[in-house]
This record gives C-alpha cells, structure tokens and sequence, in this order.
C-alpha cells in the first residue's frame, strides 16, 4: 500500500494551494486566447515551482511519488498551463538522459533561468513523417571539423521555437536508424534555427506548441550531449551488430511516462470532482440527480477508474526513482490506463452535466477537450499496448 509521507504531503498541499489560487483563475483566458502563461510561470518561478531546485528535489525524493503527486495538482489546476510549466522538464529529461554530468550542470540552469529572466526548454522528436515510428526521422545531423550542422523540421514541439533551449534528436547515420541518432544542444538565436507554424489545437491551448526548422544550423561539437567518444562506440557497436541499448528519443519518453499518466490523472480528477458536486446540487424531479441510480453508477465508475490509474501511475513512478527495472512495461501501463480514463471520465462529466457541459461556461467542457491529447503525445495508446505486449511476451521468453 503506498502511502506518502509528511514532506511529500506538505509539497501536494503547497502546489494545490498554487494551482487552486494561480492557475484555475487564469485558466479560461488562456484557453481562449492561446497565449503562453507568462505571468502564472512568474508567479511559478517566485514561489520556487518553476525552478530547477524545485524539480531536481522532486525527481530526487526518496520514495518516487513526490512527481506524480505534484504533476497531477498542477494539471488539476488547468493542463494548458500546467504543460507551460512542466514542458521544459522533458528538455532537461533529455539533457539528464544523453548528457555528462557537465553538460547538465551548464545548461539545466539555462532551462529556467529567474523569476527575473525566464526562461524554457523543449524537446525536439517529432517529425511530419515520423511520430510513434522514432527510427524514420530524417533530421540530420553531419560533422563538418568541430562543428556539427543540421537540417530537417520537427513538428508538435511543446514550446518549439520559443524556448532558449532546443535540445535536438538528429540522425547521424540513416542505415542503423534509431542505432544511428544522437541528441543535441541548440540555443535560441542560432543562425538557421526557426519557429514554423504555430498550431492552434483541441485542448492545452496555454501550452505553445509549434514547428521547429533547421535550416544548416551549425553547432560547435561540444553541443553534442555525451560527446563523441560516447557517440562513435555506439555507432560502432550498433555497425558491428551488437546491442546499442535504446535511443536517446526513447528512453527519454520511457522515464517520462508515469509523469504523462499523472497530469491525465489531474485533469480526470478535476473533471470528476466538479461532476460529483454537481450531481449533489443539482435537483430533477424533486430530488439531488445523484440519487438517481444511472448517475451515481458513473460517478462510481469514475472513482474507480481514477483510484486504479492512481495506483498504477504510483508503481510506475516508484519503480523509476530506485532503478527497478520495467519487466511488464508498468510505465506503458500507467500511461495508457491513466490516459484513457481521462478520456471517459472527462466525457462522462460532460453526460452528467448534460446541455450545461457542453458549454464554456462550465470547466468541464475544457476537461474534455484537454483529456484527448493524453492518450497521443508520448506515445499513442496503440503504441503502449504494442510496448506492453512486447514486453509480457518477453517475460515468458526469459
């Protein structure tokens, strides 16, 4: 049974009182404007929560549950906003999983800046031709003396563009494909680096998200996260046919997952909560609709479902911090449960509110839209259940 102690308690309650405070006020604004949050992230960065103290401590706790705790109360306060403030996470995810102990003590702190000189990170992977198949992409990255140049575009970028830190899978050799990537610095202001379209979308409409071009941007080689002598062993093992391990881009969403699951744990809570008081306050034929059986079924169904993903999202992020081996893909499996909950969960509210849901007056109605995009970035549901399936046939080949 998981139980969180009294630091992680006191943090959850802090970061509620933020998100409840800061960000839910600000939420329908940012939905309609599709602006990024800065002055919530001001806010964020004065208080301590959008700093690297803040999230090295977090990934740090002992138990591993601090991160999905937090995760899942600032994406109950609003998930637009809530990805502006964890999206440069996963570019220091990348610069932690690719680089040297030096590289992330140069540009972690970059990721943030200060309250006074913002600053954010992406992680550039996607591409038009290459989104759950990682081994197509067709960024290139080639040496040309101490200088590494690159050309190709990426797409669906959480703060692409914008941020001060692009931290870049490229393919350096074609044949070997994901064998054959490796991962790179570019900062803001790069000649050749470029915003693309910006894209208006479904849900998390604070969070920017847009293309990222490169056009012979050329980098100097120390940009090249875990440096050459690591990268030409590895290009040299994958030619030779031995086993590289997994590429940079997937491992990085691997360790990301169980966070994944947590913020479509906070929007399906969100969305249940509003919902079940709603059902207590709202009367039809004399009485409260949540005594009537067909409402108080889903409601049912919604704290199960909820309490499930919970459960699992808690293992998968307990298993991540002390090093314990997925054996059954338990981050896949929080990932998928906990985003397809969101989805029927979030969609359920809408039935229980009826005609009141489907309108923006009423927050469900975002819920709904924001749920979607869980059970897509990071890895589709169909990819995780191709990753869970791959991994429980593994188990019974050992």
């Amino acid at each position: 049974m998981f139980e969180l102690n009294d630091d992680v308690k006191e943090i959850r309650d802090w970061v509620h009182e933020f998100a409840e405070k800061e960000i839910r006020p600000q939420a329908e604004y940012y939905d309609e404007t599709e602006e990024t949050p800065w002055p919530v992230l001001k806010k964020a960065a004065e208080v301590g929560i959008y700093s690297l103290d803040f999230w090295a401590q977090t990934f740090g706790e002992p138990s591993g549950l601090q991160l999905p705790v937090v995760t899942e109360e600032l994406f109950w306060g609003d998930a637009g906003i809530a990805l502006s403030i964890q999206g440069t996470l996963l570019g220091v995810t990348g610069i932690l999983g690719n680089g040297t102990p030096e590289q992330l003590a140069e540009w972690a702190p970059k990721c943030f800046g200060t309250p006074d000189d913002l600053k954010m990170a992406c992680w550039c992977m996607t591409e038009p031709q290459a989104g759950s198949d990682v081994g197509s992409l067709r960024t290139r990255a080639v040496r040309d003396g101490d200088e590494w140049i690159l050309n190709g575009t990426k797409v669906f970028i959480t703060n692409g563009g914008s941020a001060d830190v692009h931290v870049v899978v490229a393919t350096v050799d074609p044949e070997l494909r994901h064998r054959g990537q490796a991962t790179f610095i570019v900062p803001k202001g790069t000649p050749g680096l470029s915003q693309g379209k910006k894209e208006k979308k479904l849900g998390i409409r604070a969070s920017h998200t847009a293309e990222v071009v490169f056009e012979d941007v050329r980098i100097p080689m120390e940009y090249l996260l875990g440096g050459p002598d690591k990268l030409n062993a590895k290009l040299d093992r994958a030619r030779s046919g031995q086993s590289t391990g997994r590429s940079g881009g997937l491992s990085t969403l691997e360790s990301t997952r169980p966070a994944v699951a947590a913020q479509a744990l906070g929007v399906a809570r969100a969305a249940y909560e509003f919902a079940l008081q709603y059902a207590m306050e709202r009367e039809q034929f004399g009485h409260p609709i949540i005594e009537n059986q067909a409402i108080a079924f889903k409601l049912a169904d919604m704290a199960a479902d909820i309490d499930a993903a919970r459960l699992l999202t808690w293992r998968a992020a307990t298993m991540a911090r002390n090093g314990r081996p997925f054996r059954h893909a338990e981050g896949s499996m929080a990932k998928l449960k906990a985003s397809e909950t969101a989805v029927r969960v979030t969609e359920q509210a809408v039935q229980i509110l009826g005609g009141y849901g489907y309108i923006r007056e009423f927050p469900v109605e975002r819920y709904y839209r924001d749920a979607k995009i869980f059970t897509i970035y990071e890895g589709t549901s169909e990819i995780q259940r191709l990753v869970i399936s791959r991994a429980l046939k593994a188990s019974l080949d050992r």
